[in-house]
């Protein structure tokens, strides 16, 4: 099985880890437009999503923004 550590837990992959960023928040129902995400302490750029690779083992921290008062 293939692992990463999302949010400070690990989550496994049966076959394969998702083979880019915009790919995993598609997975974990995530909107892109309403997330920093940061792999292994370096925040990535929104535009770099699709063509961030990921890699078994890395660490991922996804920051969603919710609107309110």
């Amino acid at each position: 099985m293939s692992k990463l550590k999302i949010n400070g837990k690990e989550k496994d992959f049966s076959h394969k880890i998702p083979s880019c960023l915009s790919e995993l928040l598609e997975l974990l129902e995530v909107d892109g437009a309403t997330v920093v995400a940061e792999i292994d302490g370096e925040i990535i750029e929104r535009s770099k999503f699709e063509t961030t690779k990921l890699q078994e083992g890395q660490s991922i921290e996804l920051i969603r923004f919710v609107g309110g008062g």
